[in-house]
C-alpha cells in the first residue's frame, strides 16, 4: 500500500512541476529574505540529515538560504510548539515528522498544539524505515537472541531512542509488547546524541531511523538486527524485517514533511512547496536520499493535510495498545 502510495503521489508531482506549479507562486514576490528552518531534534539524526539535503537544493529555488535551525528536546515538540507560535509569514517552517504531527495528538495528555489545527501543511518530502541495532560488542547477533536475551535478564537492559514520543520511542515499546520483553527506555535530544552512547556502549541496543544509522552500520560501528518495515529497504537488503526475524505483525515507519505556522499567506506556501517538490525531483538529491533509505513521496498542500489527519487516527489505536503515555 505504501509503494502505490508514493507512486501515486510521485505522478501527481510530475504533474505539478510539468505544469509549472501553482500560478500563484509566479505571481508573488516571497522569499525576500532567508528563511528557516527548525529541525525538532539535536543535529546528526535522521529529519537533520533529509532537512539538510532538502534544504540546500531549495535554497536554489528561492534564491534565498533556507538555513537549519536545530531546536531539539521532548521529542520534537519544543521545536514544533516554536513554529506554531511563530509569525505566519512563511520566513519560518517546520521539518515535522510522525512525532511531531501523528504521535503527539495520543501520546500527550496535554499536547501544547494541535497538529492540524495549528500549522498549515507545506509538502510531504519521504517516508524512512525504521531499524533496531546493538553495539557491535552485545552478543545478540539477531533478534531472536536478543528477545531470549532480555527474557532471560528483564530489566537488566536498556534501549536508546531520540527522545520521548518519537516514533523510535514507539518502536521500542511496540517491540516490548509484542515480543514480551522487559526493557528499559533511555530518551535523548535526537538520534544523533542517542548513536554516540550506542556505539560508545553507554546504552546497548537502540532505535533509530534508518537514515542515521545507515554510515554507523555500513562501518560496522553497529550491528543491525532488523527494519522495521514490511519490506526490507532497498539500501540494505541483507537486513531482514522485524517480522521476518520473528515479530508477527510488527510494523512501524518514519516519515518527514514540511509545515508553516496557521495562517501563513496561500502564496507562501505555494511557493515553499514548489521549491520542496522541486528539491526532491532533483536526480543528486534523490540519489543521496536513496543512499540513506529515505523514500520520495511529494505531495501538494491539501494532500498532506489528509495524510496528517489519516496518520493521527491511525496510530492513535497503535499508541494506545503500546501502553505509552507522556504526562
Amino acid at each position: 500500500m505504501l509503494i502505490k502510495s508514493i507512486t501515486r503521489h510521485a505522478v501527481a508531482l510530475m504533474a505539478l512541476v510539468a505544469a509549472g506549479a501553482a500560478p500563484a507562486a509566479a505571481q508573488t514576490d516571497f522569499p525576500t529574505q532567508p528563511v528557516t528552518m527548525v529541525v525538532p531534534f539535536a543535529a546528526g539524526g535522521s529529519t537533520d540529515l533529509v532537512a539538510r539535503i532538502v534544504a540546500q537544493r531549495m535554497s536554489q529555488e528561492l534564491g534565498q538560504q533556507v538555513l537549519v535551525d536545530n531546536r531539539g528536546g521532548a521529542g520534537g515538540m519544543l521545536g514544533a510548539t516554536a513554529v506554531a507560535q511563530a509569525q505566519p509569514d512563511g520566513y519560518t517552517i517546520l521539518m515535522g515528522t510522525i512525532a511531531t504531527h501523528a504521535l503527539s495528538a495520543s501520546l500527550y495528555a496535554n499536547p501544547p498544539f494541535d497538529p492540524v489545527a495549528d500549522f498549515a501543511p507545506v509538502a510531504w518530502l519521504v517516508t524512512v524505515p525504521n531499524v533496531l541495532t546493538v553495539n557491535p560488542q552485545f552478543p545478540a547477533q539477531n533478534v531472536e537472541e536478543l528477545i531470549a536475551l532480555l527474557k532471560e535478564k528483564p530489566g537488566e537492559y536498556a534501549y536508546a531512542s531520540s527522545g520521548n514520543g518519537t516514533p523510535l520511542h514507539l518502536s521500542g515499546e511496540l517491540f516490548k509488547s509484542m515480543a514480551g520483553v522487559d526493557i528499559i527506555h533511555v530518551p535523548y535530544q535526537g538520534s544523533g546524541p542517542a548513536l554516540v552512547d550506542v556505539i560508545g556502549g553507554a546504552v546497548p541496543i537502540s532505535f533509530d531511523n534508518l537514515p542515521s544509522s545507515t554510515e554507523p552500520i555500513r562501518s560496522g560501528q553497529l550491528r543491525a538486527l532488523a527494519v522495521t518495515t514490511k519490506e526490507r529497504a532497498p539500501n540494505f537488503p541483507d537486513i531482514p524485517t522485524m517480522e521476518e526475524a520473528g515479530v508477527p505483525g510488527y510494523e512501524t515507519n518514519s516519515w518527514n514533511a514540511l509545515f508553516a505556522p496557521a495562517g501563513t499567506p496561500p502564496e507562501a506556501i505555494a511557493r515553499l512547496n514548489e521549491a520542496a517538490n522541486k528539491a526532491i525531483q532533483d536526480p543528486e538529491v534523490q540519489k543521496r536520499l536513496a543512499e540513506v533509505g529515505a523514500q520520495i513521496v511529494g505531495s501538494t498542500p491539501e494532500e498532506l493535510g489528509e495524510h496528517v489527519k489519516t496518520e493521527v487516527e491511525r496510530w492513535r489505536p497503535v499508541v494506545e495498545a503500546s501502553g505509552a503515555r507522556i504526562e
